[in-house]
């Protein structure tokens, strides 16, 4: 036969087994029961504590993500605005003193001009004056290009050409004239002359060399 009775969770008196309240000391037995509810309760907080962490990271990546769209529009922004100013650079096509025009490679800086109204056996036209015009041409592409002081350039002063002046170059005699080979990964620095109306007031002067195709770039004095 099954004990009928049960010790009391307080007193510890023998007791009835079904007795909700212990008849000596008045104080409820109780059980599991209780126990059960709050673990539950517990494991409920605990799990909205961990649900409420994974929304958390998520919002840090959509933020992350976010900000990462930002840098990358920022990104082609900028990139626009270089290409832009790279383009509007590659469109120029006048050039002045101290300025480098470059093509396929070939840079050609025009560097410094003088005038000049000649010496006792060199002299100019009644009215001319030589213009004598310092080039420098970096040939940084991978084959050697040819320069001639005739063939690569052509110049006008207030719109009408002029000619190539070998007596011009004669007050220069101590610069080289802009003719021959330029090897790949060299350079070469010299003069060109023309003999112009002392009223000039501008004086253009085009590079037209092969590499550079059907370009015209060209080269601007201002008087």
């Amino acid at each position: 036969m099954e004990n009928e009775t049960k010790l009391c969770k307080h007193c510890k008196s023998e007791i009835p087994k079904g007795a909700k309240v212990c008849p000596n000391c008045r104080k409820k037995q109780g059980g599991i029961g209780k126990w059960i509810v709050i673990v539950v309760v517990v494991v409920i907080i605990i799990a909205a504590m961990s649900g409420g962490g994974a929304d958390k990271t998520k919002k840090v990546e959509n933020a992350s993500t976010q900000n990462n769209t930002d840098n990358k529009a920022d990104v082609v922004n900028d990139t626009t605005e270089d290409t832009s100013v790279k383009q509007e650079d590659s469109e120029k096509d006048i050039f002045g003193i101290g300025e480098t025009a470059e093509m396929n490679d070939v840079q050609v800086t025009m560097v410094n001009y003088t005038q000049s109204s000649g010496s006792e056996y060199n002299k100019p036209a009644d009215g001319n004056e030589f213009v004598l015009v310092e080039f420098e041409i970096a040939n940084n592409s991978d084959s050697e290009i040819n320069i001639s002081s005739m063939a690569s350039f052509e110049a006008y002063a207030d719109d009408y050409a002029l000619n190539y002046s070998v007596s011009a170059l004669l007050e220069k005699n101590d610069q080289n004239q802009l003719d021959g080979t330029i090897a790949a990964g060299k350079k070469m620095n010299g003069v060109i002359g023309y003999e112009v109306p002392a009223d000039w007031k501008t004086i253009e002067i085009h590079f037209k060399d092969n590499v550079w195709s059907s370009n015209k770039f060209k080269f601007e004095i201002t008087k």
